[in-house]
This record gives structure tokens, sequence and C-alpha cells, in this order.
């Protein structure tokens, strides 16, 4: 990875311009710590993210809650943020609500991670990569900050303030404390034991969307392990009309975030087959559409595309 590998690519200035042209937010109180996991918008993204990139790396997820594969990397860079205890800091951005910052890191598909060192701009990866894949990544980014002056390390922020009470606890139905052993076991890459958690909350209620979703994404993962990413797509692309490699290249599509391009892939496949070709691809198709919202516009444009293809 090179620090200024991004350099001219990415409006940093935009976002400065953005920063005054928006309402500052509300200052926070004085004398409270840095958190390993925050928050940025527009306007802290100065202080947060570039004046904190001079003395620690900051790592950005760009995520946004409509994105199924961010739901599996998120955990993962948040546990890897709390493990490595202040080494980087991990500052995510919600990129439909900050549009700003995603125009300026010119931003295609989603999850996408970057990085900043000394304010200079990393890429890292996209896509919803297993955990010991992203800590290969982070291992290279402190490196490259330790070579180049920056090896600070921030200080957590309590989680609350204390106040001699304790706080109660947030109640937590039994769906919910599965979906805890879900997330953890993905964040691991168990997924035979996220299957499972998932599965479970299923049999409860066959109607819980995030439990479905889950059981797609889990299979998603455990299906793209191993693939050549580049190999799988070059693949597809010298043979649309394949739908071995079409089914495969789309899911490697939708692992790096892209479910556009997985979409209109195994469209393209269902109008160039027929007959039980053409049924595997459509299959394939809705599968994917479980790993997103049933609201998402993505997922409407592709079926009204998909009607087209099939009349």
């Amino acid at each position: 990875m090179n620090p200024t590998a991004l350099r001219g690519a990415v409006d940093l200035g935009a976002l400065a311009r953005a920063r005054e042209a928006k309402e500052a937010r509300a200052n926070a109180p004085a004398g409270a710590a840095a958190s390993f996991v925050i928050d940025v918008g527009a306007e802290s993204f100065q202080a947060q993210v570039l004046e904190q990139s001079m003395t620690v790396p900051v790592v950005l997820d760009l995520w946004a809650d409509w994105c199924g594969p961010c739901k599996t990397l998120s955990p993962v860079l948040e546990r890897l943020a709390a493990e490595y205890a202040g080494r980087f800091v991990l500052a995510k951005v919600d990129v439909d609500a900050e549009q700003e910052i995603a125009a300026a890191f010119k931003v295609q598909s989603i999850p996408s991670v970057f990085a900043l060192i000394k304010g200079q701009p990393i890429p890292l990866f996209q896509g919803a990569l297993p955990e010991p894949e992203v800590r290969q990544y982070l291992e290279e980014l402190l490196r490259v900050a330790a070579e180049n002056g920056v090896s600070g390390v921030a200080v957590g922020a309590p989680l609350a303030e204390t106040s001699g009470e304790a706080a109660p606890a947030a109640e937590e139905d039994e769906g919910d404390l599965r979906l805890d052993v879900a997330a953890e076991a993905v964040a691991v890459g168990d997924w035979d034991a996220a299957e499972k958690a998932y599965l479970d909350i299923l049999t409860a209620d066959p109607g819980d969307s995030d439990a479905t979703a889950g059981v797609a994404l889990v299979r998603l993962q455990r299906r793209v392990e191993g693939v050549d990413f580049t190999a799988a797509l070059q693949a597809s692309d010298s043979a649309p009309g394949d739908i071995d490699k079409a089914i495969v290249a789309a899911d490697v599509n939708l692992a790096n975030g892209d479910a556009e391009r997985a979409y209109a892939r195994l469209i393209q496949a269902v109008r160039l087959s027929a007959g039980e070709e053409r049924d595997r691809a459509r299959a394939a198709l809705v599968a994917l559409f479980e790993m997103a919202p049933a609201d998402d516009p993505a997922v409407t444009a592709a079926r009204r595309s998909l009607a087209a293809a099939l009349f």
C-alpha cells in the first residue's frame, strides 16, 4: 500500500467545503476521550479523521443500512478495533447520510474501506472479507503507518458517564440474543455456527427478515470462500451465457458490495438462456434478492428487468 495512492483522486477539499456549508454540530463535552469506533460526518471529518490521522491511523468503514455485506463486515471491523485497543481508530460513515464523503472518496460500491495516515487516503479493500484477511490489511496498514511516523495509540471513551448508579440493562428477547450469537460467529468466520443461529430464529419465527437475510449472507460467504474473484469475473464476462460462471461471478459481485452488477449479470444470463438453465439463473437471482431489504430500490429495478427478460 502506498500512502499517496489516492492523492488527487479523493477530493478532501470537498469535505471542508461541505463542512463549512452546513451548520456546525454541537461540540462534544470538554475532555471527552476519542473512541476506538466513531460515527463521522462532513462536519466532524476534519477533527475526527484528518487531524487524528496525524498521530494514529484512521480506518474508514463506508456503509449503508440497506447493504447486506456491510452487516457482515462492520462487526468484524468493530471487533478488531476493540482488539487493537487504539492502535487504529475505526470511523464509520453512512454513505446515504454523508453523500459528500462518499463523493469525495468516489465510492462506487459498498462496503468500501479506506484508511488515512497523516491526512493521506489509502484504499484498503471492498466487500465483506473474512476476519483473517481483514486482519492482514490492518497489519499492513500499521506497518505503513509506523514507517511514516504514525504509531500513536488512541484513548477509548467510556461507554457511558459514571453516575454512581448502575444503568438498567437493556432488555433483550431470545431472538435478539440469537442474532448476537450469529453476529459473533460471522465475525470470526464460523459459518456453521452463524447459520445454525439464524435457522434457530427462523424455526421460532419463519418471517424474521434479519434471520432470512443472515442465512443467505452466510451461504454466500461459504460459496465464495476459495474463489479467485478476478478469475471468476473474467470468466463470466467472456462467456455471459454460461449460467454456472454467471452465478459464481454474481456471488463475487455481491460479496464485493456491488449488488446492482450482480443482479445485472444474472438478468443477462436469464435473457441469454432458456429452459432449465434460465430457471437456474432466475432462482439464483431471487436468492440474492433475499439479502436486501424488500424496499431496496435496486431490487425493485432488478425485478422489473427480470420480468422484461422473462416475458
